[in-house]
Order: C-alpha cells, then sequence, then structure tokens
C-alpha cells in the first residue's frame, strides 16, 4: 500500500568534506519590497543543523524567524546565499524538481486551520499529500489515516470529522500528522504551540518529542516561550533584526547567555526563583536603526556596552566555548 517515499543521501556538501549536517544555510539574505522601499527581512545569515537535531529559533516578532522558516521550506525565495539541505542545493531547484523535494520538508503552521480546507473530512486531509504525488490510492486512505491518526495519539473515528469539529489541541495533532505522512526528514514548527492553553502545549510538545526521536527527525522551532525553549531544543538560535547573534546549546540559555539581547530576553522572564531585588533589565530606545546598514552592528542603539566599534563594523559569531558563538564585539572569552 504505502509506499516509502525515497530521500536525498547525498552527504557531500562542500569540498568533499563529508558531514552529518543535514541542513547548511550559506549567507542567506532576503529582501522585500523595490528598490524605492526595500526591507531586508534576513542579514546574511548562516547555521549548521546536524541531523535528528532539535533547533529553536527564538527572538523578538519582527527579527526575521519566521522569513528564515519560510526560506528554508521554499515557501519564499532567497535574494542571495545558499540552502543545501542533505547535500543538494534547494536554492536552485525549479518546477518539478522542487515539488519533488518538498516531500523531505514539511511544515506545522500556528494555526492549522489555515491550511485545511473545511469541507474536508480529517481522513481526506491526512491523506490529500499522498494522493497529490501519487502515493496511494483512494481506496487506501481509512488505512493510512487510521496509522497516522494512532502516531499522534487520537482515536481513529477521528477520521471522518471536519476541522471544526475538533478542539485546538487535536486540530494541531491533525496538522502534525499531515506533516508526518510524506516522511519528511525534516519538520518546521512556526510557532506551533503558541494558541494552546498551557497543559495542551505540554501535551503537543511531548508528542513531538516522542516522534523526533522514533523517527531522528531534524525540527526547526520558532517560539517565543524561552522556558519551552531551555526544556526541548537542543540548540537554541537567536535573531535580532534578521541576524542570528547568538547560538548556543538550549540547556545553557538561561545561564549562560551573554549577547546583551539574548541576556535582556532573558532578564525579563517570570521565576519564581527569581531575585526580586533585582530591577528586570530594559532594553533601551526604540529600533531607530534597520538593518540597512551593514557595516554596524543591528543592535548597538539599544545596548548599553556598546563601544566605538559597533557603530563601524558588523560582529560575527565567535565560539567563546563547544557549540555556543556570540556576534558580537565584546570580549567573552572563556
Amino acid at each position: 500500500m504505502f509506499m516509502k517515499i525515497p530521500l536525498f543521501y547525498n552527504k557531500v556538501i562542500k569540498g568533499g568534506d563529508r558531514m552529518e549536517n543535514i541542513l547548511l544555510i550559506e549567507n542567506i539574505t532576503k529582501y522585500y519590497g523595490n528598490k524605492t522601499n526595500i526591507t531586508k527581512a534576513l542579514n546574511n545569515i548562516s547555521l549548521k543543523v546536524e541531523r535528528g537535531e532539535f533547533v529553536a529559533i527564538m527572538g523578538a516578532s519582527g527579527s526575521g524567524k519566521t522569513t528564515l522558516l519560510n526560506v528554508i521550506s521554499t515557501i519564499d525565495k532567497v535574494t542571495a546565499g545558499h540552502i543545501y539541505i542533505d547535500g543538494k542545493d534547494i536554492t536552485k531547484l525549479k518546477g518539478e524538481k522542487l515539488r519533488q523535494h518538498r516531500r523531505n520538508i514539511q511544515m506545522v503552521f500556528q494555526d492549522p486551520t489555515t491550511a485545511f480546507n473545511p469541507k474536508m473530512k480529517v481522513k481526506d486531509i491526512i491523506c490529500e499529500p499522498l494522493l497529490n504525488f501519487g502515493l496511494i490510492k483512494k481506496g487506501e486512505k481509512e488505512e493510512v489515516a487510521k496509522k497516522y491518526l494512532e502516531m499522534v495519539e487520537l482515536p481513529a473515528e477521528f477520521m471522518d470529522r471536519y476541522p471544526h469539529n475538533m478542539s485546538g489541541g487535536q486540530r494541531q495533532r491533525i496538522g502534525i500528522a499531515r506533516a508526518l505522512v510524506l516522511d519528511p526528514e525534516v519538520l518546521i514548527l512556526d510557532e506551533s504551540t503558541s494558541a494552546l492553553d498551557v497543559s495542551i502545549q505540554k501535551n503537543i510538545i511531548d508528542l513531538i518529542n516522542k516522534i523526533q526521536k522514533e523517527r531522528n527527525l531534524t525540527i526547526g522551532f520558532v517560539c517565543h516561550d524561552i522556558a519551552l525553549v531551555t526544556e526541548t531544543s537542543h540548540t537554541v538560535a537567536v535573531m535580532y533584526l534578521g541576524n542570528i547573534v547568538e547560538i548556543l546549546p538550549g540547556h545553557k540559555l538561561s545561564k549562560l547567555a551573554m549577547h546583551p539581547y539574548t541576556k535582556a530576553l532573558m532578564s525579563a522572564v517570570f521565576d519564581l526563583n527569581m531575585d526580586f531585588s533585582q530591577p528586570i533589565e530594559e532594553i533601551n530606545n526604540d529600533i531607530s536603526n534597520k538593518i540597512d546598514n551593514i557595516n554596524a552592528c543591528p543592535f548597538r542603539d539599544r545596548c548599553d556596552c556598546a563601544i566605538e566599534l559597533c557603530s563601524r563594523r558588523m560582529p560575527g559569531l565567535k565560539k567563546v566555548s563547544e557549540g555556543h558563538y556570540v556576534a558580537c564585539h565584546l570580549d567573552f572569552t572563556v
């Protein structure tokens, strides 16, 4: 019945190096607008993600998180740069090759109902991608739907329901089932739990963690919940105005964040064990500098630690310890 989709297994990224990096982002830039009104949403982004890694992307609204996920998932095109998935440069794919590639990377949205046809039953929603690629026959829908409903811990009778007959958490599980049905290697989650109650959030995250371990899935996760990011992610990439300003292991986020922006984000998190005698660190000033000055630090006007160099040179990501990189002119040598 259900055919397992062939995946890409070319591990050679560049220069003959064999790598376990399933995702390699090189110098990605993304512009929107026209010649007279250009917005730079991503500014020379580079990132490596290993197979089976759970990577969280965090930062304030407008920092470029969703744009980054959109270009990775090919919903949007890059202006410059390259994205390699299993060694294949997906920025060069077009037509049928691009369509076939999209089977290998799937996305779960914040509100799954926006991706559902309200007139379709759950079994049709789950199996639609398989039918589009000719991987199953219509008569096999119920068997496949039952399998994937079981995977996301929903009863088989849900296959005959419509989206409006389910709760938000149940719809999100259907969105996950639909994303997994093509057996992707990369799963993109764009704030997929933010609209859910806290208890439901935990259930969905537990489900995602379980599936991730069973399938060795690589997951990219946009999230504003710092506690959730710390608990679930192997790696955290912190973004500010289209730049990655810090990359560090998830379990180190709360204690070892070094970039002034990341530290300010952490300072604003409420914790029952926090020292209430200490003031919450504020991020001063409005965002006055868009990312139109590539020769300066984007955070300079809001940073209490800014030095003269910040106004004339963009800091690159520097390694400060294993798996920890900071884009700042300050000395973080440990």
